[in-house]
C-alpha cells in the first residue's frame, strides 16, 4: 500500500493553481496537524496497520510547516504504519521556503526523496505564474538538499505558458539540467476555470503559444533529456536510471493508497461487490478539521468503482505510461482478457497509427500521446 499526506499551506497561492492550498492560514498548522494524526490513528486501526512501500507528503507547500510541526506529525506517523525497508519517502517542497532545520527533521524521520517546483528559468515567467523564488533560489534549495543528504532530487518544469518561446523553454531545461537532477517532471499548462491566470488568458491580458509551438516545446524535451541519459517513463515525467518515481507509478498501476488530510483521496480494497472504493475528504481546512474532531467520516465523498470502470481506469492510467498496458497485468487483474474486453478498439486504433502492440503490451505512439483524450473517449464509449 501507499501513503499520501497532504499539507495544503501555502506561502502564495499560484496563479495557475486550482489544487487544495491555501495563503494566510498558518494558524491553523497545529490543529491540522492533530487532525491529521488522528485521521491516521482511525485509518490505520481500520486497515490493520498496513506496511507502507511509499510515502508521499504533497500539498500546498510541505516546507512551509515548522519543523516542530513535522517532526510531530512524522513521529506520529511513523508509529501507527510499518514502512518498508526500501521505503521510498518523498517530500515536496518549494525553493525558497526550505531550511536547514527542515530538512535535518525530514532526513531523520526517512525522507529521501524530494520534489520541487522549479517550473520555469525566466523571472517573467515565475511572476506570470506567481511563483514567489527565482532560479538562484531553486538552485540553494537543491545544494541544501543534498548537504542534508537526500541525494534523489526531482523538479518540477512547465511549459505552454503565457509568453513562453520555444527558446525560452530550451534554457530552462539546460537550466534544470546544471542541477542534475534524478528526475524531471514536464508539464504542458493546462488553464483552469476559476484561477486568475485562467480569467487573464479569457480576457486577453495574456496569450498561449500555438498548438505547434507547445508541440515543439514536447519534443524539444523528449529529444534533449534523452541525450543526457533520462528515460521516459511516463507521458510527462522523466528519469534516470533507476530513478522513476515508485510512489507515482503505483498510482498508475492501481495499487491500493491511504490518502490522508484536506481533499486527499485514498482507493481501497475492502469494499464487497466493487472493484474498489475511492473515498475523498472535505476540501477546505476547517471542514476537515471539523469533520475529524466530530469523528463525522459519513462527510467523506466515497465512489465505488465497479469492475467495468476499473477495467477503463487500468486502460486510462497504463497508456500514460511508456511501458502502456500488459495483456498479461490486465487478466490476471480483471479476470478477462484485454482482447475480449477492447479488441476491436485496440486494432483500430493501432491500424490509425495511435498504439502499437509490442511484447504483450499495448502503448500510445508519438501520435498518440498528442490525441490521448480522443483515444480514452473511444474506449470508454464501447
Amino acid at each position: 500500500m501507499e501513503l499520501y499526506i497532504h499539507l495544503p499551506f501555502c506561502a502564495q497561492k499560484c496563479r495557475y493553481c486550482d489544487f487544495a492550498s491555501y495563503a494566510g492560514c498558518e494558524h491553523q498548522m497545529a490543529s491540522y496537524v492533530d487532525a491529521l494524526l488522528c485521521e491516521a490513528a482511525v485509518q490505520a486501526e481500520r486497515l490493520h496497520h498496513p506496511p507502507m512501500d511509499t510515502v508521499f507528503i504533497g500539498g500546498g507547500t510541505p516546507s512551509l510547516l515548522p519543523a516542530p510541526l513535522l517532526d510531530r506529525l512524522l513521529t506520529g506517523i511513523r508509529q501507527l504504519f510499518l514502512f518498508a525497508d526500501d521505503v521510498e519517502f518523498s517530500t515536496e517542497a518549494n525553493p525558497g521556503t526550505l531550511t536547514e532545520d527542515w530538512l535535518k527533521t525530514a532526513v531523520c524521520h526517512g525522507v529521501n526523496r524530494l520534489s520541487m517546483g522549479m517550473q520555469a528559468y525566466q523571472p517573467e515567467l515565475l511572476r506570470t505564474l506567481g511563483r514567489i523564488h527565482d532560479f538562484t533560489q531553486v538552485e540553494r534549495s537543491v545544494a541544501m538538499a543534498r548537504a542534508a543528504g537526500i541525494s534523489n532530487i526531482s523538479l518540477d518544469l512547465m511549459f505552454g505558458l503565457p509568453g513562453q518561446t520555444r527558446a525560452q523553454w530550451l534554457e530552462t531545461l539546460h537550466a534544470a539540467l546544471t542541477l542534475h537532477p534524478q528526475h524531471l517532471s514536464c508539464y504542458g499548462l493546462i488553464p483552469e476555470d476559476g484561477t486568475p491566470l485562467k480569467a487573464d488568458l479569457d480576457a486577453g491580458r495574456l496569450t498561449l503559444p500555438d498548438e505547434e509551438t507547445e508541440r515543439t516545446m514536447y519534443d524539444d524535451a523528449l529529444v534533449l533529456l534523452a541525450g543526457h541519459g533520462f528515460e521516459q517513463y511516463e507521458i510527462s515525467n522523466f528519469a534516470l536510471p533507476g530513478c522513476a518515481c515508485r510512489h507515482n507509478l503505483g498510482y498508475w498501476q492501481q495499487i491500493p493508497y491511504l490518502g490522508l488530510g484536506a481533499s486527499a483521496s485514498s482507493m481501497l480494497t475492502d469494499s464487497p461487490g466493487c472493484a474498489y472504493t475511492r473515498e475523498t475528504n472535505p476540501a477546505a481546512i476547517d471542514a476537515y478539521i471539523s469533520m475529524v474532531q466530530q469523528q463525522q467520516w459519513s462527510q467523506r465523498e466515497c465512489i465505488s468503482i465497479t469492475p467495468r470502470e476499473a477495467m477503463f481506469e487500468t486502460m486510462m492510467l497504463g497508456l500514460r505510461t511508456n511501458a502502456g498496458v500488459s495483456e498479461a497485468a490486465f487478466l490476471q487483474r480483471h479476470g478477462t482478457s484485454l482482447e475480449q474486453r477492447y479488441g476491436q478498439q485496440l486494432h483500430s486504433l493501432q491500424t490509425r497509427g495511435l498504439l502499437t502492440h509490442r511484447d504483450g503490451s499495448w502503448t500510445l505512439t508519438r501520435r498518440g500521446m498528442d490525441v490521448q483524450n480522443a483515444i480514452l473517449v473511444e474506449l470508454m464509449d464501447d
